[in-house]
């Protein structure tokens, strides 16, 4: 099995895919005038501003559920492997991935958002929404949304629940080993999956709502407060900074992994992290009640600041400042070995033992409580991506019990990923997201030369900003936007609105008597 995952992985993720996801990042950097850098201070704004409504949820809600799916284990376990397998200069690829990213998630969550449905009374959207809608091709928003449901619903769960089951191992010990149908399995990994899983099950459960409830409250304090630790560490090793940073930017041109290995795992593991043109980011996007399209947009480019240059970075330099990691070379050689090679790269360790070895008896404790916050949240996107393909199928295809069945599905995902080995977990979970990638990628950019209707959300909106409007509003058939039939619908009703109050603050004209 982890030979054929393998196969499979050397095919999506061949050098074509990574400089197609650094290449779609700076085409849309470059389109949008670096709009990740110029609205800054608008993003930041925007971040508090918005309320929930009955069909949808909040800007900040729907950062929390998009972040609940991007800061994950992919910021933890994730930089560690990056390093380990791709050398210290991979974080720099990482960095490199999300300024162009910031751009790419700007484009999908404004699509999202322009091709958005009200699916009875709630708000859906994404990738399958927008390929449908704006490239004309049904066939094609299919095979992404069967993609999709597959890796949210079946793989990516795994890779997130793997963490949690060897942080949780490595934090309090294996216990009892006990023999099952499916091999050998601790005692420890069982209890975490189940407690997993029925936790999971709870909220799925209960719908959108309560998946941005939890997500708004968990994924602001757990990624503050696993900032606030790498900060102490970086603090009480800051003449060592510059060393860090130094040896960053060298590896990164003159690596000691090979440079296909620097660029390949920091792109690989930087898509994976921050879901930068993955498509998982925009489920989430379309959910926000906004004024205008890219309002959403612009939040969704904030996040990937948020989830790699502070979350991942975070824990690059507690590794690289610990000198917590082994960097692996061709077979079983090792280019740098600094703790025991049955250190699996591939897992949540390298961090445990950068935070242990500045504060004892806190690493490994603290790792696997953040990592369970960290990953099970990140779950519960998935839930929600998965689902909002299976409502999009639904529309063409009713066959009951589908919700119901991929709620099944995914808590034995996230129980059997718990148990398996993380090398298998990753490997499945790297199928996901390339195939996800893949799909998305080639989707907004031959939307671009389609119609851009992305670079034209932005250009309205920020004619609005410069003309001071006090509400935003957006008129996709005056853009020459095809097919954002609830934007059409909901500018109609806004037009109405205002004539309507017009009319109502009018005073009726009374001629002068001249007599009088």
């Amino acid at each position: 099995m982890q030979s054929f995952v393998d196969f499979l992985n050397s095919i999506i993720w061949s050098p074509v895919l990574i400089y197609l996801c650094l290449g779609a990042g700076l085409f849309y950097s470059i389109a949008t005038r670096f709009v990740q850098v110029r609205q800054f201070n608008e993003m930041c704004r925007l971040l508090l501003s918005g309320k929930s409504s009955d069909k949808g949820i909040s800007s900040f809600q729907a950062l929390a559920v998009s972040l609940s799916g991007r800061v994950g284990t992919g910021n933890i376990a994730g930089v560690a492997a990056a390093i380990g397998f791709g050398g210290p200069g991979a974080v720099f690829w990482m960095w490199v991935v999300a300024f162009l990213g910031a751009a790419t998630a700007y484009t999908e969550s404004t699509l999202a958002q322009i091709y958005k449905e009200d699916d009875n009374g709630q708000f859906r959207g994404g990738p399958a929404y927008y390929i449908e809608k704006a490239m004309g091709q049904k066939w094609y928003a299919w095979i992404f949304a069967i993609a999709t449901i597959f890796a949210c619903g079946v793989l990516l769960p795994g890779v997130q629940s793997n963490s949690i089951g060897n942080a949780i191992e490595a934090a309090f010990g294996s216990g009892e080993m006990i023999n099952t149908a499916i091999g050998t399995i601790s005692l420890a990994k069982i209890i975490t999956g189940s407690i997993i899983s029925v936790l999971l099950g709870f909220i799925i459960f209960g719908g959108v709502k309560r998946i941005a409830s939890f997500t708004q409250v968990v994924v602001p304090f757990m990624a503050l407060a696993y900032i606030i630790i790498a900060f102490v560490i970086i603090l009480l090793h800051i003449t060592e900074i510059p060393a860090i940073v130094s040896m960053i930017i060298g590896d990164a041109f003159t690596p000691m992994a090979g440079f296909g290995a620097a660029i390949g795992w920091g792109v690989k593991r930087g898509v994976y992290s921050n879901e930068a043109g993955q498509g998982t980011g925009p489920h989430a996007a379309a959910a926000a009640n906004v004024q205008h399209p890219a309002q959403q947009g612009l939040v969704q480019s904030f996040s990937i600041y948020i989830d790699t240059l502070l979350v991942c970075s975070a824990t690059a330099f507690m590794i690289l400042i610990t000198g917590a990691y082994n960097v692996h070379g061709i077979g079983d050689a090792y280019i740098v070995q600094n703790v025991a090679a049955e250190i699996a790269a591939n897992g949540p360790v390298f961090t445990q033992l950068a935070i242990e070895s500045t504060m004892p008896g806190w690493g490994k404790p603290f790792i696997a409580i953040a990592l369970f916050f960290f990953a099970f949240t990140t779950i519960l996107a998935y839930y929600y991506i998965a689902e909002t393909n299976i409502a999009y199928i639904r529309r063409s295809v009713k066959v009951p019990g589908m919700m119901f069945a991929l709620k099944l599905v995914l808590m034995t995902a996230v129980f059997y990923g718990t148990v398996k080995a993380a090398n298998l977990a990753w490997a499945m979970g790297d199928v996901g997201v390339g195939l996800m990638a893949w799909l998305n990628i080639v989707g907004i950019l031959t939307i671009f030369f389609l119609g851009r209707p992305a670079l034209k959300a932005l250009k309205d909106y920020e004619r609005q900003q410069k003309e001071g409007v006090e509400k935003y509003t957006f008129d996709p058939v005056k853009l020459g936007i095809k097919n954002a039939d609830y934007w059409e619908r909901r500018f109609a009703c806004e037009q109405e609105e205002s004539t309507a109050q017009n009319n109502t603050d009018e005073t009726p004209y009374k001629p002068v008597n001249p007599t009088a």
